[in-house]
């Protein structure tokens, strides 16, 4: 596998990495295109296969880790798989693009270890746990059991932040926003000069 740049954008559900995303594939400059993770889960409402994720049942997803089809996987949560196909960033690349994950930690982690060099890791910080708790309620997505899951793993991965390349705290949004499009810019251009 070869190609443009890989760019991780990684942090607890509700800190706005998936709004720094979007703002960012909009910047044509960047020129990026977005990671299609694969997931066991069902799709939530509104959500479109092939656009939002790839859905797999269970038993397939099991299939593709034992064909070591994936540039990463993890099980998120019991039987709640999330994963990189090989074949999309190959996509991707294949495209003369560079490709922006939305992805949680450990998954992050895995693709900069991977590919060293090519990966730009930037791990989105919320202003602080209370915070995180209240934009996931105001989500109304999930219950409360879901909710108190997210915080609890929310409170690991915020450990993992100082493994990341660089930290954005996001408490203004267009403040964060400006920083993740400013940093991008800087990493995409150092590399192609």
């Amino acid at each position: 596998m070869a190609g443009g740049k890989l760019i991780v954008f990684s942090a607890p559900s509700g800190s706005g990495k998936t709004t720094i995303v979007q703002h960012l594939l909009k910047q044509e400059r960047l020129n990026l295109e977005f990671s299609i993770s694969a997931t066991s889960r069902e799709p939530r409402k509104g959500e479109i296969h092939g656009h939002d994720y790839y859905y797999i049942n269970l038993k397939q997803f099991k299939q593709h880790i034992k064909d070591e089809d994936f540039l990463e996987w993890e099980e998120v949560y019991r039987d709640n798989f999330y994963g990189t196909l090989k074949t999309e960033i190959e996509r991707i690349w294949a495209n003369g693009k560079n490709v922006i994950f939305d992805i949680d930690v450990v998954g992050g982690l895995r693709i900069k270890k991977k590919f060293p060099k090519e990966t730009l890791a930037v791990f989105v910080k919320p202003p602080s746990v209370d915070e995180l708790k209240i934009r996931l309620k105001k989500r109304k997505t999930e219950s409360e059991e879901k909710i108190n899951m997210r915080i609890a793993k929310a409170s690991v991965e915020l450990a993992t932040a100082p493994q990341f390349d660089f930290i954005i705290e996001n408490i203004h949004l267009d403040v964060a926003l400006k920083e993740a499009e400013d940093l991008v810019a800087g990493y995409i251009n150092e590399n192609h000069e």
